[in-house]
């Protein structure tokens, strides 16, 4: 039975997850953010870890940075809302097996975890083609200081307005509500100086977040 890890900062996701996982699957453990995560893969040694992106303390290429950077043999496979290019490739050259988003069925996950406990590489489809272009490049994917600034909710609310999401919309997809998704949009208007959600739309399409 391949033993896993859950590392993510919403508690109602990793209850989803666990009770999505097979029978092969054995959840050993969890965690919400970077220094509970490599604590926990010290303590328990999982086959796999399930990997978060944007978490509390820098997130999953901070856990990669530092378990892997000790010399761990654990197996990383990176679970997300986002399916943005600069997540994907940053996760992915921190040492991480593999990447899926967060529309995965319980099966599909599954059997990934399984193929990642073996030493393949998994990826979602469409994520396959960010991949191919960063390792065929000798260039680092650039830093975006405004980005940056985003947490991981204000990015996902982001990309949601992006593809033309109502604000009631948008609350639906991400469970919470429409005042918080209000206070999300204000936030990151403010941090990126902008005016209206069309600058949002304009902004994030240009840095191919949609």
């Amino acid at each position: 039975m391949i033993r896993v890890l859950i590392v993510d900062d919403h508690r109602l996701f990793r209850s989803g997850v666990r009770a999505e996982l097979g029978e092969t699957i054995q959840v050993i453990g969890e965690a919400e953010d970077v220094e509970s995560a490599v604590a926990a893969i010290a303590e328990t040694r999982p086959d796999v870890v399930l990997l978060d992106v944007h978490m509390p303390g820098g997130g999953g290429q901070e856990v990669l940075r530092r378990v892997l950077g000790a010399g761990s043999q654990v197996r990383f496979l990176a679970l997300s809302v986002s399916d943005a290019a600069e997540d994907v490739i940053g996760v992915i050259r921190g040492g991480a097996r593999g990447y899926v988003t967060k529309n995965i069925s319980g099966k599909e996950l599954t059997d990934a975890i399984r193929r990642v406990s073996e030493g393949d590489a998994v990826f979602s489809p469409r994520l396959a083609g960010f991949v191919l272009d960063a390792f065929a490049s000798s260039e680092a994917p650039p830093i975006d200081p405004e980005l940056d600034s985003l947490t991981q909710r204000e990015r996902e609310v982001l990309r949601l307005i992006a593809r033309g999401y109502a604000y009631k919309e948008i609350a639906k997809e991400l469970f919470i509500s429409v005042k918080t998704v209000e206070t999300h949009v204000s936030s990151v208007l403010r941090k990126l100086q902008l005016s209206n959600r069309h600058e949002l739309s304009r902004w994030a399409t240009a840095r191919r977040l949609v």
